[in-house]
């Protein structure tokens, strides 16, 4: 897991360090330490939604932590982020953030999540899953986060889009190989695969947003992209990639597949006679 974000810095920053104390504040506990809450009136969670999450977990790390008091029988018990608890155990997560309150009411967490994202310097992905802790934890609408951190609906939508991309382009988004913009016009897509492929692409060389929101368009057939195509390669199918990579790892060796109308040929990069033998031994197997 990634210990470069992911410790729920949205919410830890509202805390002072000196008024942490045993029976308030910010802490990391052992996610085996948390109970659900009995009393939580959600049963069922779609377990397609907490795999995505669960991976997202995995790479970069928990960005908004969950909300629990002290059980009188030891350990702790949810008030909120039932479902990021979830998939934390998912990931197989050890321990995660958790800010910790005295009692069930959450009404001035709310208002603090509220000035913390007004004024703090947020990942786009950090900002992201702040507005999600305030739809899912604290009951508001895309409308109510919109007019109290200032902003329009339809920006709070399109920032909340972040967290349905794969895990994999999370990750470049957050390690900063990825503009927001780059992510933004990805999460227009509904083929992860596709997705995955076109980001490993322009990262690898360096595309401007343009180009991904050119691809984007492309491959949802839009006719306005067409007069743009010449700006950037054919993009290759997903199912290409995999393999190149596959025959790569495979052999041990620089692969390039060119692929055109279902058909196209094979390059094998090899350095020496002595690879080129290697290579021969490896195909005959």
């Amino acid at each position: 897991m990634s210990t470069k974000r992911g410790l729920g810095r949205g919410l830890e920053s509202l805390i002072p360090i000196g008024e942490t104390g045993p029976e308030s504040g910010f802490a990391v506990i052992r996610v085996d330490e948390i109970k659900p809450n009995p009393q939580q009136p959600r049963m069922n969670f779609d377990q397609e939604a907490l795999m995505s999450l669960a991976e997202s977990i995995a790479t970069v790390g928990l960005l908004q932590p969950v909300v629990v008091r002290r059980d009188t029988e030891g350990g702790f018990v949810l008030v909120a982020g039932e479902r990021r608890w979830r998939a934390a155990r998912q990931a197989g997560v050890a321990s995660i953030p958790a800010v910790i309150r005295e009692g069930d009411d959450t009404a001035s967490l709310t208002e603090a999540l509220i000035e913390n994202l007004q004024r703090t310097d947020l990942s786009p992905l950090e900002e992201a899953a702040a507005y999600r802790q305030l739809l899912e934890d604290f009951g508001l609408t895309h409308d109510d986060v919109g007019k109290k951190v200032g902003k329009s609906r339809a920006a709070v939508t399109n920032t909340l889009r972040l967290l349905g991309l794969p895990a994999v382009v999370q990750g470049m988004l957050e390690r900063g190989e990825l503009a927001a913009g780059h992510a933004r016009a990805l999460a227009g897509l509904d083929d992860r695969a596709f997705a995955e492929h076109v980001a490993r692409r322009a990262v690898a060389e360096g595309w401007s947003v343009r180009q991904v929101e050119d691809a984007v368009r492309l491959r949802k057939g839009d006719p306005s992209a067409s007069d743009r195509r010449p700006r950037i390669r054919e993009i290759r199918p997903a199912e290409i990639v995999e393999l190149e990579m596959r025959l790569a790892d495979r052999l041990n060796s620089p692969i390039k597949v060119e692929f055109r109308n279902g058909k196209g040929t094979v390059r094998i990069k090899y350095g020496s006679l002595e690879e080129l033998e290697k290579l021969y031994r490896k195909l005959m197997r």
